[in-house]
């Protein structure tokens, strides 16, 4: 006796499905769903920053307040400016659940972590993505921090960790707040999960966006307090400095 019925028609692969881009709607080159002109007129991130990865007018230089304060973490590694489509894209997965939008970015910044491996940057032992407010996830479902890093973990076959940081503070959001303000609402509003280790060990953050920095510094210091030998931060985009064009 057959337990499952006879199916005579074909398969649906969808990993073999020509794709379409999801930009422009016309044929995509491959995985991930982008066609190669849309993906070259992304908003590169270029001059920057090499530890916050502001955008600068020149290579290899460190802006001013990273100079006066250097941050907790190693440095930032973001390949987009906060621009369109990237803003778009990233609103549309963040506040309307527009999932494969997330993904799309997800995969594109793995490829390009990957790339940045292979030549100098040093791979870290574990992903941790920015916890999310309780009342805030409630209320959006789901982390966006940790989908990307969960995609960043299958894709660059690095652990995620989403229960090694806390945030047992519901701040006010962050969006509408100024630097000083930013880092006032974030005073002791995460902490490390009981238990946690972290001693000696090389840490990325995960984020979909870095604005004034204020949420990557409160998570790096608490990390190497306790012992990190190196954080680093992992987002989809930089913002620019306020009253400026990317």
């Amino acid at each position: 006796m057959r337990c499952q019925p006879r199916y005579e028609g074909q398969v649906y692969i969808w990993s073999k499905n020509k794709q379409s881009c999801l930009l422009c709607d016309e044929p995509a080159d491959g995985i991930p769903p982008v066609c190669t002109a849309c993906e070259i007129e992304l908003p590169w991130l270029g001059d920057h920053c090499l530890a916050c990865a502001l955008p600068l007018p020149a290579p290899g230089l460190t802006c001013g307040h990273c100079l006066k304060q250097p941050p907790a973490f190693e440095q930032v590694i973001a390949p987009w400016t906060y621009s369109f489509p990237v803003d778009s894209l990233i609103t549309r997965f963040k506040h309307n659940a527009k999932w494969p939008f997330g993904r799309l970015l997800g995969e594109l910044l793995a490829q390009y972590l990957q790339h940045r491996f292979e030549d100098d940057l040093p791979r870290p032992h574990a992903l941790i993505p920015v916890p999310l407010a309780i009342r805030r996830l409630r209320q959006r479902g789901f982390n966006q921090a940790a989908m990307l890093a969960n995609w960043l973990s299958a894709s660059l076959d690095i652990p995620c960790d989403e229960r090694l940081l806390l945030r047992h503070q519901d701040t006010d959001a962050q969006q509408a707040l100024n630097a000083q303000a930013r880092r006032k609402n974030l005073c002791n509003a995460f902490s490390l999960a009981p238990g946690a280790v972290v001693k000696g060990l090389h840490l990325a953050l995960v984020d979909d966006v870095l604005t004034t920095g204020a949420t990557a510094q409160a998570l790096a210091r608490l990390l190497m307090d306790a012992g990190a030998a190196r954080v680093d931060v992992y987002c989809l985009a930089r913002t620019p400095k306020p009253g400026e064009t990317p």
